[in-house]
């Protein structure tokens, strides 16, 4: 399994990490490595040759209640698991010297990766979970495949569907 980035650790310089998002860049910042030590989330980093921090993603568990899924979903579903299992693909970022070089779909499907072939080994999840921060990230999740969950502002993307891309 090769991927593009690694967990976060003491040698990336995250301190001029800037995604114009106070909410992104200050969870980078401050609040990541809390959340690593508590297992609360795992934090990758595509990092530069000089260990700065070109981007971001974290990942989590997650369950999501089958009621707000689409009916085409949960018809495929066994009826006993009102909450179904998912990861959380919480928080993307890329530095703002990073734009425009599709570091954000190279993050996304190093994501995408990550998660669906841990729910092949290791624990169970059928979907991937987001919840856009804007309008802008609604349009970025939209454009790979992801679903609006109607009155939840979360998006998500089966896993079975996300098999399709690794095949």
């Amino acid at each position: 399994m090769s991927y593009l980035t690694e967990l976060l650790n003491s040698t990336h310089k995250k301190r001029n990490f800037t995604c114009g998002k106070k909410l992104l860049d200050d969870y980078l910042h401050t609040q990541a490595k809390q959340d690593i030590k508590r297992r609360l989330s795992a934090c990758f980093i595509l990092s530069g040759d000089d260990d700065s921090v070109r981007g971001y993603y974290t990942l989590s568990s997650t369950s999501i209640s089958r009621e707000i899924l689409p009916e085409s979903i949960i018809k495929k579903l066994p009826p006993s698991y009102h909450n179904l299992p998912a990861t959380l693909l919480g928080r993307l970022a890329v530095d703002i010297n990073h734009k425009g070089q599709r570091l954000g779909e190279l993050l996304l499907l190093d994501a995408l990766k990550r998660s669906y072939e841990v729910s092949l080994s290791s624990v169970g999840s059928m979907a991937i979970i987001v919840d856009p921060l804007d309008e802008e990230a609604v349009r970025f999740y939209n454009k790979y495949g992801f679903i609006l969950l109607p009155d939840s502002g979360k998006m998500f993307i089966t896993m079975d569907t996300v098999s399709e891309l690794f095949k």
